[in-house]
C-alpha cells in the first residue's frame, strides 16, 4: 500500500467496498434472474443489501425504477468512499485513499496476468 493509513481504516473501507460492489452485483444478476429467483447466489445477494435497501427507503427517490435501487445506493456508499472518507482524514485531495480495496484487487490481477 502507498501510504500508511491506520489498518481501521482499510478495513473501514473494505467494507464499504464489498457493501458497494454487493449492491451493484445484485443490479447486474437481476439483468438474468428475478429477485424472487430461486438461485443460490441470487438469494445471497438479495437477503444481503435487502435491509440496506430498506434503510435507505427515505432517501430513495419513488421514480426510480424497483431493480436499479441497488445502485442507487451504491452510489451513496461510492459517494463516501470517494469524497467523505479522505476528507474526514483530512485530505485535500481525492485519491489519496479512494478505493483501496480496488487497488489491492487491481495489484493483484497486474501480477498474475501482468507481463513478465
Amino acid at each position: 500500500m502507498s501510504a500508511n493509513f491506520h489498518p481501521l481504516v482499510y478495513l473501514i473501507d473494505y467494507i464499504l467496498g464489498v457493501i458497494m460492489w454487493t449492491l451493484i452485483g445484485r443490479v447486474a444478476m437481476n439483468i438474468f434472474q428475478r429477485e424472487d429467483s430461486g438461485f443460490f447466489f441470487m438469494k445471497v445477494f438479495v437477503k444481503l443489501t435487502d435491509p440496506l435497501i430498506n434503510l435507505f427507503k427515505p432517501l430513495t427517490p419513488s421514480f426510480i425504477i424497483k431493480p436499479i435501487i441497488p445502485l442507487y445506493v451504491a452510489w451513496f456508499f461510492y459517494m463516501f468512499r470517494f469524497y467523505l472518507m479522505p476528507y474526514l482524514l483530512g485530505y485535500s485531495v481525492m485519491g489519496m485513499l479512494s478505493f483501496p480495496l480496488e487497488s489491492e484487487i487491481a495489484r493483484e490481477i497486474y501480477q498474475i496476468f501482468g507481463k513478465k
